[in-house]
């Protein structure tokens, strides 16, 4: 039971903190469990940390989303921009073709270099567009289709729609809330799946999932408020360094 909640909160932190960061969570949660062998990592566990990420979003953004009501040109952006990512999101699970690409280490590596030094490149200039300005339904739809390469594990999915967004010269906090307005539906869509295939194979709701659930919110919520707190005064170095150092780090497990 002790290990069980260890490997719990190990998940949660995992998941919460990469979730919202452009680091990849589905590649550190694949790393885990490629390289832990947690035993309390199932389906269900996995549709738990999800859901709670996904209700601290919900939670941080509680106004903008109570807002949308009013600003319907803004909901009408957001859901535009999510239909790629929800299509796509769909197929590959529906076909199986996730499992090509899923605990695969050697994409994750890779994926995690390119990207990362993708990442660097769009950030290096000083753009200054905004959501409430700027934003239009071309420039979501394409910030939308990047965000089907966060399918692949290592790309990120905050990481990527965060580098369009950059790439269409939106500043870095609008390009991070942009990225995490299009959470919203994004996880909503991939928790949905889960849930049936785990409501299919009849898994009981129990003390891990509630705690997975609970430990995933806080550490979501508090990743997303100082995420945004951080991006109004930094770069986004941090991070490009800190994945080719996972990237480095995977290659000689790969290749050792």
């Amino acid at each position: 039971m002790f290990s069980n909640v260890i490997e719990i909160i190990i998940l949660s932190i995992v998941q919460g903190v990469s979730e919202f960061l452009p680091i990849s969570s589905s590649a550190h949660l694949n790393i885990i469990e490629i390289i832990f062998e947690f035993n309390s990592n199932s389906l269900m566990i996995d549709v738990s940390l999800h859901l709670g990420s996904l209700l601290a979003i919900i939670f941080y953004f509680r106004r903008d989303l109570l807002n949308l009501k009013d600003n319907q040109k803004l909901l009408s952006l957001l859901i535009i921009g999510s239909i790629p990512i929800v299509i796509s999101g769909y197929v590959i699970s529906a076909t199986g073709l996730i499992n090509l690409v899923e605990n695969n280490l050697k994409i994750i590596a890779w994926t995690t270099l390119i990207f990362g030094i993708v990442l660097y490149l769009a950030d290096k200039s000083k753009f200054d567009k905004k959501i409430s300005t700027d934003l239009n339904f071309k420039t979501i739809l394409y910030i939308g289709l990047f965000q089907i390469l966060a399918l692949i594990p290592g790309v990120s999915r905050a990481g990527i729609t965060i580098t369009a967004a950059r790439l269409f010269k939106f500043n870095r906090f609008d390009s991070s809330k942009i990225s995490f307005l299009l959470a919203i539906p994004a996880i909503a869509g991939a928790s949905v799946l889960q849930l049936k295939t785990a409501i299919e194979q009849n898994l009981e709701l129990n003390y891990l999932i509630i705690l997975s659930i609970t430990l995933s919110f806080l550490f979501s919520y508090f990743t997303v408020k100082y995420f945004l707190e951080y991006i109004n005064k930094f770069s986004l170095n941090i991070f490009v360094i800190y994945r080719i150092i996972i990237s480095i780090i995977l290659f000689i497990i790969i290749y050792s």
